[in-house]
């Protein structure tokens, strides 16, 4: 029987958030909190590879008790089992740590069930570093599939699967051994609206919550801040675009004025890049 554990994750809606300009940090009460659209896409995917193969599909978030709800969200896609890890050990987690207290949990879940997929998004929005899948992988010893657009094929009996990787310039046809993690683009498929048996199931839900203290040979000094190397040392807002100029009068006083900011615009490029254009 086929197992696929899409790692997940709640983030802030970040069309909404806003900064903080005295801490330079997100304010992420500012925004509602949302299933990270990439780990929707991944969790379809990984209910379609159930409808074609059989088997089970958990999901695994870490984070505070409110990203519940994330959890159910995927109950609501399809998901069959959900599986979250909160504690403030975990608090003020990097992609290092988090990568970390994640394996954890996925072996413990292996334990009740061996995995055979991994399956998480190619980003988060809140984060946009695409690192906490291939941590999972290098810590897993297993291979880490990036920038997927198509599973092919998984062979659950010869243990491989096919998979096609976007690359700038096309794609590219990889074979993996099983288990292996898939980090997914959002151009693999469509994520439907939720049926309403999904919908009255996820409602119902309630996941399997584990501590800190329910992971095995677990290292504290991985966990949190005290696992994290990462230091950020400022965080702004972009400023906003400036509007366009109206160019007025006739043609002629138009186009002279269009030349005029063309102009300007050469002679900013060139400062910037050291001169050396025409």
């Amino acid at each position: 029987m086929l197992h696929i554990v899409a790692c997940i994750k709640q983030v802030p809606d970040t069309k909404i958030i806003k900064m903080n300009p005295k801490t330079n940090t997100m304010d992420r009460s500012s925004a509602p909190a949302i299933l990270n659209p990439y780990d929707a896409h991944a969790v379809e995917e990984a209910v379609r590879l159930r409808a074609r193969y059989g088997g089970v599909v958990s999901v695994l978030t870490m984070g505070p008790p409110p990203a519940v709800k994330a959890i159910r969200k995927c109950i609501e896609i399809g998901a069959d089992e959900g599986y979250m890890i909160t504690d403030r050990a975990f608090a003020g987690a990097d992609t290092l740590a988090t990568s970390y207290a994640l394996t954890k949990a996925l072996e413990k879940i292996a334990e009740i069930l061996p995995i055979d997929l991994i399956v998480c998004g190619k980003m988060t929005i809140d984060g946009d570093t695409g690192q906490v899948g291939p941590g999972i992988a290098r810590r897993l010893d297993i291979p880490p599939l990036t920038s997927v657009i198509k599973v092919a094929e998984i062979n659950p009996d010869e243990r491989y699967a096919i998979v096609h990787r976007k690359l700038e310039d096309g794609y590219e046809v990889i074979r993996s051994t099983l288990p292996c993690l898939l980090s997914v683009e959002k151009d693999i498929n469509e994520v439907p609206y939720s049926t309403l048996p999904n919908m009255l199931r996820a409602a119902r839900y309630e996941p399997h919550i584990w501590s800190v203290g329910d992971l095995k040979d677990i290292d504290r000094t991985q966990l949190g801040l005290k696992g994290s190397p990462t230091i950020v040392s400022s965080v702004w807002a972009p400023q906003k675009p400036q509007g366009g100029a109206m160019l007025e009068g006739k043609p002629d006083a138009q186009v002279s004025q269009l030349l005029d900011v063309l102009l300007t615009r050469k002679e900013l490029f060139e400062a910037a890049s050291g001169g050396g254009v025409s």
